[in-house]
C-alpha cells in the first residue's frame, strides 16, 4: 500500500488480515498493520521495513515509491521481526544504503540475520542525534523498553511528526479501522488492549518518553501499528499518560470469574446484581474460561476495583484464574482494590492462592470479607456477599 502523506513522505506499509494471533498469543479479528514510511528529500530514508508475511508486498511498494531513486538510509526504530524482517534484503538490494539504528539494535542484527555483512554500512544513533535529509531531518530519542531495549523514536520538525515505533500503536488493519485516527470510531478500545498487553509492564519508561515528547511541537504521530494520528492528539497523549501511570481510566467494577460447573459463576452473577442494586454503576463480568485473556487484562487495568471469583482446583486455584493472575503479575498490574470469592466443595483453597499471587503485586489491597461458598450458593451466603459489596463500594 502506497499513500502520499506530504510532498516528500510516503506510507509504504501493509495490512495483514490473515493473521490469527499477533505475537502468537493475541487474537486480532480485524488483523494488524505493519507500518513503514519513506522520506524522499536530498537524502532518501526508509523508516523500518515489514513482517516477512508481507515481504513481497512491501518490496513492491518500496520500489514503486522510490521511482528509480536509491535510498541513502534505512532507519531501524525497532528490531522486532514484524518491523525488521526485510533489513537483510534491503542491504543486499541497495548496496549504497546505510543502516541507521541504536547501538543495541546493531548488536541484535546478527542474531536475526546470521552472517550479515555490516562493515562500513552502519550509522550508530544515540539520544539527540539528528539525521539530516534536506528539508526533513530526524532527531532521535531513546525509548528503551517501549517495549524492547533497543527502541528509538524520531521527530521530524519539518512536518512536526513523531515516528513513535510501537508507542501509540493498536491492533487492527488500516482497511478495517481507518488510515487516520480520526476515521477510527473507537481507537481506544484496541489501542488499550494493545498497550496493556504489549507495552503495559513498562509504564515508567513510557512516562519518560512522554516527558521528552512534551517538549516537542508534535502535530502528528506515526506508529508502527495502527492508524496515523493527526487530529485530537491531546486525547491520545492523555490516555497514554493515564495508562502508564497505572491509574484507572473508567469508573466501575470488573468481576473476573473462573467457574468449573457453574456454581461459582452463579454466585458471581448474584454479586454483580447486588452491586448494581446498591448503585455500583458499571459492573463488567467476564468468564475467564471463555473469553480473550488479553481483553481481561485490559479490563483489569481499566477499572479501579476488581472482584476475583474462582473455584478451588487440585488443592489450589482453577487454572483460568491462575493464568489470568500470572498474566497480571508479568504485566505489572498494581494500585487496585480487590475482592475475593472462592468456591470449594471440601477444602476451599482458591482464596489462599489468589492472596499469594496478589501479594507479589504492588499496592494491591484485598477488601474484606473474603466470601467462601460450598459447591453452590445458598441463602446463608448472602450476608457475606452483601458485606463484600458494601466494603468494595465504600472505598
Amino acid at each position: 500500500m502506497i499513500r502520499k502523506l506530504s510532498n516528500n513522505v510516503f506510507y509504504i506499509g501493509s495490512d495483514d488480515l490473515a493473521l490469527d494471533l499477533f505475537e502468537s498469543q493475541y487474537v486480532v479479528p480485524d488483523g494488524v498493520s505493519y507500518n513503514s514510511y519513506l522520506i524522499k528529500d536530498d537524502k532518501t530514508a526508509i523508516l523500518d521495513t515489514s513482517d516477512a508475511r508481507k515481504g513481497d508486498e512491501w518490496k513492491e511498494s518500496l520500489i514503486e515509491a522510490l521511482d528509480g531513486c536509491n535510498p541513502d538510509y534505512l532507519v531501524v526504530h525497532h528490531m522486532e521481526p514484524d518491523h525488521s524482517a526485510l533489513i537483510a534484503w534491503t542491504l543486499e538490494h541497495f548496496p549504497g544504503v546505510k543502516l541507521a539504528a541504536s547501538a543495541q539494535a546493531l548488536r541484535m542484527l546478527p542474531q536475526f540475520f546470521p552472517g550479515i555483512k555490516l562493515e562500513d554500512r552502519t550509522l550508530t544513533l544515540k539520544e539527540g542525534d539528528v539525521l539530516e535529509l534536506g528539508k526533513h531531518s530526524l532527531k532521535f530519542i531513546a525509548a528503551p523498553m517501549v517495549h524492547w531495549p533497543e527502541v528509538m523514536v524520531s521527530f521530524d520538525p519539518a512536518d512536526g511528526v513523531l515516528y513513535s515505533a510501537d508507542g501509540f500503536g493498536k491492533f487492527g488493519a488500516l482497511s478495517k479501522c481507518g488510515f487516520y485516527g480520526s476515521e477510527d470510531s473507537d481507537w481506544a478500545c484496541e489501542a488499550r488492549r494493545y498497550y496493556f498487553n504489549i507495552v503495559g509492564k513498562y509504564g515508567a519508561q513510557v512516562q519518560q518518553l512522554l516527558s521528552k515528547a512534551a517538549a516537542l511541537p508534535i502535530k502528528a504521530i506515526r506508529p508502527l501499528h495502527g492508524p496515523l494520528l493527526e487530529e485530537g492528539l491531546e486525547q491520545y497523549l492523555k490516555l497514554y499518560d493515564t495508562w502508564s501511570r497505572y491509574e484507572p481510566e473508567s469508573d466501575g467494577i470488573f468481576i473476573a470469574v473462573a467457574s468449573i460447573h457453574g456454581g461459582t459463576m452463579e454466585a458471581a452473577q448474584m454479586l454483580a446484581q447486588i452491586l448494581r442494586t446498591k448503585g455500583a454503576g458499571k459492573v463488567v463480568l467476564s468468564d475467564l474460561s471463555r473469553s480473550d485473556i488479553a481483553e481481561n487484562v485490559e479490563d483489569a487495568f481499566r477499572y479501579p476495583k476488581i472482584i476475583l471469583a474462582a473455584a478451588s482446583y487440585d488443592a489450589g486455584l482453577f487454572t483460568p484464574m491462575y493464568e489470568f493472575l500470572h498474566r497480571l503479575q508479568i504485566k505489572g498490574w498494581q494500585r487496585r482494590k480487590v475482592g475475593l470469592l472462592e468456591n470449594g466443595s471440601w477444602a476451599p483453597s482458591a482464596a489462599r492462592v489468589m492472596k499469594e499471587m496478589l501479594g507479589s503485586m504492588k499496592d494491591v489491597e484485598i477488601v474484606e470479607p473474603v466470601v467462601t461458598i460450598r459447591s453452590r450458593m445458598k441463602r446463608e451466603d448472602f450476608p457475606a456477599m452483601d458485606a463484600l459489596a458494601d466494603a468494595i463500594l465504600s472505598i
